[in-house]
């Protein structure tokens, strides 16, 4: 999955969990009525996912767990000097630009699997309320959408593994460091 086995073994458990969290809350929201039992203007029952606080708390957990791999894997002198390289003012520059791309990383995370949600329950939303004020005999019209909207769901819990898998890549890789292993002839 990452290039090392050991890297593999330790990664697999999280992402095989997130990714069975995220489809299992993503499709929650598509259970009819699911949204429509509320208190005040309120839904009482909603996705997870389409819920900022579940997916800050995913991101989070994700980007933390890639940090303690890249410790743990490269050393944390070796994994923090990505960050904070004092070689040359350019070597500086590019670790400043890669922990803002660190910190920025849980917002990127989020969003998207957010964004992606909400917008699908919203646009459930709107096609079963057009569908059953302008033209309540034809109750196939909102099929299509679900079917949209399950593969969304799929979609997005595959892209937010599949980052976690890659940011787990980078952090662990040595970032164009020399190899200490002799050149064979």
């Amino acid at each position: 999955m990452v290039g090392r086995a050991d890297v593999t073994r330790a990664i697999f458990p999280f992402v095989f969990a997130a990714f069975f969290f995220i489809v299992l809350s993503n499709w929650s929201g598509l259970i009819p009525g699911f949204s429509s039992i509320t208190i005040g203007s309120v839904p009482l029952f909603r996705a997870p996912t389409s819920d900022l606080n579940t997916v800050i708390a995913l991101a989070l957990c994700s980007v933390i767990y890639v940090q303690y791999l890249g410790i743990k894997y490269r050393g944390a002198r070796k994994y923090l000097a990505v960050f904070f390289n004092f070689q040359s003012p350019i070597y500086f520059f590019v670790g400043i630009l890669e922990l803002i791309s660190e910190l920025i990383r849980p917002i990127s995370y989020s969003f998207r699997l957010f964004g992606n949600i909400f917008a699908g329950e919203v646009l459930l939303t709107v096609i079963i309320y057009l569908n059953s004020t302008f033209l309540p005999y034809f109750p196939i019209i909102p099929i299509p959408f679900y079917t949209l909207e399950i593969f969304v769901g799929l979609i997005q819990a595959l892209v937010f593994c599949f980052l976690t898998i890659v940011f787990t890549a980078i952090a662990i890789g040595d970032h164009g460091e020399p190899h200490l292993e002799p050149a064979h002839i």
